[in-house]
């Protein structure tokens, strides 16, 4: 699955040198995490998420060859950097 979906990524963005992909086995579920340059999050996720809805749509349809489930998470780098830590501030 990483293979097919680092193939997927290079291909759509202007910084392949930048895409990222790894890959987690828990049981009969595989995890995909690809990271991309925060400027090519747009091209991989397309108008309304058309793209990444079709790049999990062959993943799972891969996965789904090999009786396995597949999960595809798509980040751009820096929401661990700058998310905070603890909790959250809500409004009441």
């Amino acid at each position: 699955m990483k293979e097919l979906v680092e193939v997927i990524a290079k291909a759509l963005v202007e910084h392949p040198d930048k895409v990222t992909v790894t890959e987690q086995t828990e049981g009969s579920t595989v995890k995909v995490d690809l990271r991309v340059d925060p400027s090519d999050m747009g091209k991989v996720i397309g108008r309304q998420g058309r793209i990444a809805r079709a790049i999990r749509a062959v993943v799972k349809a891969a996965a789904t060859r090999d009786n396995i489930a597949a999960e595809v998470n798509i980040d751009d780098g820096t929401a661990a950097e700058s998310a905070p830590s603890g909790s959250e501030e809500q409004d009441n």
